[in-house]
């Protein structure tokens, strides 16, 4: 917890931790009018799953141009522009009145989130690198709880009744919050770093890096989709339970953050990312036996594990010996999101071919993977 304290006690660390709540406030508030829009433009599942696709386009459009932009702009004003960005495009999906127009506004909401996403990691990883202090693990956890607040904003649907004042009432207050503290991170600018030329040495921890965020994510995607059918269908849950692993996931991957900083300061990132690998893989052993109560135990070790491998990739891909941070934090933030899109459909074509059984096997064997590439790394001192 002393990140937190470290946060709350200064406003240089708790500016861009608000901004990392923001960009789930603004994604969740989105997320939760999903099944409006579908209504009121008369959208069947298929033309959805077109209209989010824009979304994941948009994002995967931003992100090989997102470290030219920031370094250009300088980190500390992309994140404040990115934070601009998304005051208004999270508005237009929600004002669209045609099918077309909400591709092309949800096209432009996943690009803003994209730059936003790596500007201000790499802000987190610049005022680590100036301050000697961690607290991206605890940033991470800001945005975790943004998606809380979402979550009990969601009571106010039936009293606001339209999806597009809510929207607006919850942009104004961000980003009248956000204009208050951006003063302590606008002028932060990432120092030049001098470029090595490409070898694979260089690429190689960079590329094992992106391959323990693409499970990661992958598995958070996963759990986040599927718990409440894996529930159902193979532990037999009772209704009132389907929904509580997610919640336990969700729960501890919020605690979980909040306590990483400390740990990684205390055993280093590659080691805690081990520790998290061994804590998720416990959690998979014990969702694999199909008794409810342990399942959801499993969940809630999942989210602990899991919890603490994004804000570490970030981390040392934003720290790695000739690469930008800009560089390194997209190309972490890039294999991770492809995960978090990907996993998903894995798991409903191992569901669907086989069991979902066999799915969270798979995850399970994810994990194992991640566990041997961070021994591989911590062995090779990277």
């Amino acid at each position: 917890m002393k990140s937190l304290r470290l946060i709350f006690s200064n406003p240089r660390y708790l500016a861009p931790a608000l901004v990392f709540s923001s960009l789930n406030i603004w994604f969740g508030t989105w997320a939760i009018y999903i099944p409006s829009v579908k209504e009121k433009l008369g959208l069947d599942k298929a033309d959805l799953g077109i209209a989010l696709f824009c979304l994941s386009l948009g994002v995967f459009t931003i992100f090989p141009m997102a470290s030219k932009i920031i370094n250009r702009l300088g980190v500390g004003r992309a994140t404040w522009i990115g934070v601009l960005l998304n005051t208004v495009a999270a508005l237009l999906p929600l004002m669209a009145p045609s099918y077309e127009l909400l591709m092309g506004g949800l096209f432009l909401f996943g690009a803003c989130n994209g730059l936003l996403d790596i500007a201000m990691n790499t802000l987190v990883t610049e005022i680590e690198k100036e301050d000697g202090k961690k607290f991206m693990s605890a940033a991470h956890g800001f945005f975790s709880l943004g998606g809380i607040l979402v979550g009990l904003g969601s009571f106010l649907i039936p009293i606001v009744d339209s999806p597009l004042l809510h929207m607006g009432v919850t942009v104004l207050l961000v980003l009248a919050l956000n204009f208050y503290f951006h003063r302590h991170y606008v002028h932060i600018v990432a120092p030049a770093v001098e470029r090595e030329g490409f070898s694979f040495k260089l690429f190689k921890p960079l590329l094992l890096l992106g391959i323990i965020g693409f499970v990661s994510m992958g598995s958070e995607g996963a759990i986040i989709d599927w718990s409440g059918l894996y529930l159902k269908e193979v532990t037999l849950a009772p209704e009132y339970l389907i929904g509580s692993g997610f919640l336990a996931f969700s729960t501890t991957m919020t605690l979980g953050r909040f306590l990483g900083d400390g740990i990684s300061a205390k055993i280093g990132s590659i080691r805690l990312v081990a520790l998290g690998a061994l804590i998720a893989l416990t959690g998979y052993v014990l969702v694999l036996t199909g008794i409810t109560y342990v399942a959801l135990a499993g969940f809630a070790l999942n989210g602990l594990g899991f919890s603490v491998m994004i804000p570490e990739m970030f981390r040392i891909g934003g720290n790695l010996k000739g690469v930008d941070s800009s560089q390194g934090v997209a190309f972490i933030a890039g294999t991770g999101y492809i995960g978090f899109m990907v996993g998903p459909v894995l798991m409903g074509f191992l569901a669907e071919t086989a069991s979902l059984v066999y799915s969270f096997t798979a995850l399970l064997a994810g994990v194992v993977l991640v566990l041997g590439l961070s021994l591989f790394l911590h062995r090779n001192g990277k």
